[in-house]
């Protein structure tokens, strides 16, 4: 069966992009809708955007060729329908939960991710702030197993780019709790909120795409807290609105931390593998210390969601 690509379907999105961020930018200035905005913040992230477009039109036949190494070695091939590329959905978000949940756990992919995180405001801007990496950390490699399974990379681009595209509403204040029955099964602004903040009972959690259903089933969804307003950005915030500093500042960081072992490069792998804060030295600073720490300070709230007991 031939395939043919199918047009990028995040360009042509981008009006409706910039024309939702506009009104939410005016809605929130006249006091119409909740949220922040902090000029320099905002223009930083949509800078991020456009270098984001820069460097994946640049790199998109890498991306491309990567996955297409994997397509003569797929079992089957699933023809085009409704009904496969309404499958191909679903178990494209399957494998975003993982490829998420894999940039806060992993350090390595974590350089890269923590670029949509470093905004400290949440609003539509902030799903903009998109990092500058391409395919070069490798993340891209964990869909193979669709392409093995017999979804074409072509399919598989325009599932990625409308996953994408239902994600850009999720990042704002403005709107509070959906239906329950909507919560229940989708992603939401309120869900998403929780992903991007920094509270410790939040860090680490909601890493869904389209469905939430992924971070109840596999025990990482938190619902957002009346009594524990979302605070945004990372655990080390950054203190300026410099695009390539926003972009590069975790790789500068991982290599200096190289270069402060010397010559040791099983601690290298050690700290591009494990997560976030760990130290070759035992002096850990990852999510669960964090958590741990929150716990000393409040025993009264150990084992709520997205906390752990005071004995772990």
């Amino acid at each position: 069966m031939d395939f043919t690509p199918f047009p990028d379907v995040t360009a042509l999105a981008a009006p409706v992009f910039v024309a939702s961020v506009a009104w939410e930018w005016w809605a929130v200035k006249t006091g119409r809708a909740r949220g922040r905005y902090e000029t320099k913040d905002a223009l930083a992230s949509m800078a991020m955007g456009l270098g984001n477009v820069v460097v994946n039109t640049l790199t998109a036949t890498i991306a491309l060729w990567m996955m297409m190494l994997a397509w003569p070695f797929r079992i089957m091939t699933i023809p085009l329908t409704w009904w496969s590329f309404a499958l191909c959905f679903v178990a494209y978000d399957f494998i975003y939960y993982w490829k998420h949940r894999f940039a806060h756990r992993m350090r390595w992919f974590w350089m890269e991710h923590v670029t949509h995180h470093s905004s400290r405001h949440y609003n539509l801007t902030t799903a903009l702030r998109q990092p500058w990496f391409g395919p070069f950390t490798g993340l891209i490699l964990v869909g193979l197993p669709l392409v093995w399974l017999g979804f074409h990379p072509y399919v598989l681009a325009l599932a990625g780019g409308l996953n994408l595209i239902y994600q850009f509403w999720i990042h704002t204040e403005a709107v509070g709790k959906m239906p329950r029955w909507f919560e229940a099964v989708m992603n939401t602004p309120s869900h998403h909120r929780v992903h991007h903040a920094t509270n410790p009972r939040y860090l680490d959690t909601n890493y869904a795409g389209v469905f939430i259903i992924w971070d109840k089933m596999f025990g990482t969804f938190v619902p957002e807290r009346e009594d524990d307003k979302p605070s945004y950005g990372i655990v080390r915030q950054l203190t300026t609105h410099n695009p390539v500093t926003i972009a590069f500042h975790e790789l500068g960081g991982f290599l200096t931390d190289c270069a402060r072992d010397g010559l040791r490069p099983w601690r290298w792998l050690g700290r591009a593998v494990n997560a976030p804060g760990w130290s070759p030295e035992g002096r850990h600073n990852r999510s669960a210390e964090l958590k741990q720490a929150y716990i000393a300070a409040h025993p009264d709230q150990a084992g709520q969601p997205g906390l752990p007991t005071a004995r772990d």
